[in-house]
């Protein structure tokens, strides 16, 4: 089952798919372009991998990790299906980023690899947007790069754990403006799903709705205002979302920040 959750008429709703509509928690049935798509989980700590594609980490000039490479992402950067994320003026590195959402479903601590799966309620699909320019160093990875406001559109379902028989082969693909830019499939991680999980209820315990983005393949290319940005993933949906500029929000003449100059020569090549 594909669950969601919308906001439709004034209110909240959760949410399932029905016949490719959207049936509301009080029985109602409304069209997708109907309601407004929230994540389709209230985020509670969300770990988000650095470089858990090979060929990824090739493209930025980076070794693959050998030990997972992760950082956490604030409930700020989540907006809903079809929702904006803004480009900063004067950015010149903000890539789109398809990955495998793995959501948990409850409590879990030292979890073996082989009994993982029994502890994720659902796969979603995120887009974690990198604004690279901002990339600074070992001990602050990511922090300006990708836990800005809306930076990382969710959704729009919540397919239930259940109907995807193996999380690990499933293709990804980004669409900027109806044209195919990235592809790769989930076989390609350099750590799997169970091995995240049994990696981290290694040291700390995981609640139900903690998220894991599992990193993204190859196929990186700049972003404009305007843009239309698909993600998809077999299986489990399609992801929309616009990239709008900085008048879209109300903000002018801020100063702009500054990117971390050491780190600007591994942001090399556009695709």
């Amino acid at each position: 089952m594909k669950r969601a959750r919308v906001a439709y008429a004034g209110a909240v709703h959760e949410a399932v798919e029905t016949n490719g509509q959207v049936k509301l928690d009080d029985g109602r049935l409304v069209k997708e372009n109907e309601v407004v798509w929230l994540p389709p989980v209230n985020p509670r700590t969300v770990f988000a991998l650095g470089l858990n594609y090979a060929d990824h980490a090739k493209e930025l000039d980076f070794q693959a990790p050998a030990e997972p490479l992760i950082f956490l992402k604030g409930p700020n950067a989540f907006v809903g299906h079809r929702g904006q994320t803004r480009r900063p003026a004067g950015v010149e590195y903000m890539h789109y980023e398809c990955e495998l959402a793995v959501v948990i479903g409850k409590k879990a601590r030292h979890v073996k690899r082989e009994e993982a799966y029994q502890y994720v309620k659902g796969y979603t699909i995120a887009n974690d947007y990198a604004i690279r320019d901002y990339l600074e160093n070992y001990f602050r990875p990511n922090l300006r790069v990708k836990n800005r406001d809306g930076c990382t559109p969710i959704g729009p379902w919540l397919t239930d754990a259940a109907d995807i028989a193996d999380p690990m082969n499933l293709a990804l693909r980004t669409f900027v403006n109806g044209k195919l830019t990235q592809e790769g499939n989930t076989r390609d991680m350099v750590f799997d799903i169970p091995d995240l999980i049994e990696y981290l209820s290694r040291f700390m315990t995981l609640e139900e709705n903690d998220i894991i983005l599992t990193g993204t393949p190859e196929g990186l290319s700049d972003t404009a205002a305007g843009d239309i940005v698909v993600t998809e993933i077999e299986g489990i949906g399609r992801l929309e979302n616009t990239i709008v500029n900085d008048e879209v929000f109300g903000i002018q003449d801020v100063k702009k920040e500054e990117p971390h100059a050491a780190h600007r020569g591994r942001i090399h090549k556009e695709h």
